[in-house]
């Protein structure tokens, strides 16, 4: 069983909410400097932040340790022949799904929703994204990959309800984890699906995130989810 989410709560009034996914082995907590980092420079004020934690798993590739991961990782060979962990990453994707659905449920429309993530929880943000019965206000995968690609065609909702979500990218050319060609591979079939990507790359960057790349996701964030001020169907707050 996970350890509930990190929330991080909107300053002004809750117009937003960004749902972000960590990587294999971290936890919520290793992400939240996102929202430290913008808070300080008075950025997403409305925005409610989720830091979701993985449940620990047995990793196949580091000996079968238990650790946090939100799928099975059998093999670091190429990313044609990953041998997937579906149940795993369909469980985590459903997970994802729900917490999008409790934000709903709290009054935040589906399109002021962003979710995304670092590696496995980019990955993971992606499939859920695009399988998505609604459309999403931003979906983002930082040093990721598509995971199912065989068969997501065939779970993508018949209306391809984000077909038309801008989707954010980033990978260092120089990650030794997740080959940048993986991502940029991931990118390309989506382009070539119809979806709109924006794929950066980060020249020297390992597997991490950089300033540049965190710049980048602030803007791409802040043009998918402009701040709504205070205005609220025809009333001004006092």
């Amino acid at each position: 069983m996970a350890a509930k989410p990190l929330v991080v709560p909107a300053l002004k009034r809750h117009t937003a909410t960004i749902i972000v996914a960590h990587g294999l082995g971290d936890n919520g907590a290793g992400w939240t400097f996102l929202a430290e980092n913008w808070r300080r420079r008075s950025k997403f004020e409305e925005v409610k932040f989720i830091f979701p934690n993985a449940p620990n798993i047995p990793i196949t590739v580091n000996m079968g340790m238990r650790m946090p991961g939100w799928y099975d990782i059998k093999s670091f060979s190429t990313l044609d022949s990953r041998e997937e962990d579906e149940a795993g990453i369909l469980k985590s994707r459903d997970y994802i799904h729900s917490l999008i659905d409790q934000e709903i449920e709290k009054g935040i429309p589906a399109n002021r929703i962003a979710i995304g993530g670092f590696s496995q929880g980019g990955a993971i943000s992606l499939l859920s994204g695009l399988t998505y019965k609604n459309q999403l206000g931003g979906i983002f995968g930082l040093s990721c990959y598509l995971l199912l690609q065989k068969k997501i065609k065939d779970m993508i909702p018949e209306s391809s309800p984000n077909q038309q979500t801008p989707i954010f990218m980033g990978h260092g050319d120089a990650d030794q984890v997740v080959a940048h060609k993986w991502g940029k591979f991931s990118a390309d079939e989506l382009t070539k699906h119809g979806y709109k990507v924006d794929f950066r790359t980060y020249k020297n960057l390992v597997h991490s995130a950089d300033e540049e790349e965190i710049d980048h996701l602030e803007s791409y964030l802040n043009q998918q989810l402009p701040p709504l001020g205070d205005e609220k169907k025809g009333e001004t707050s006092l």
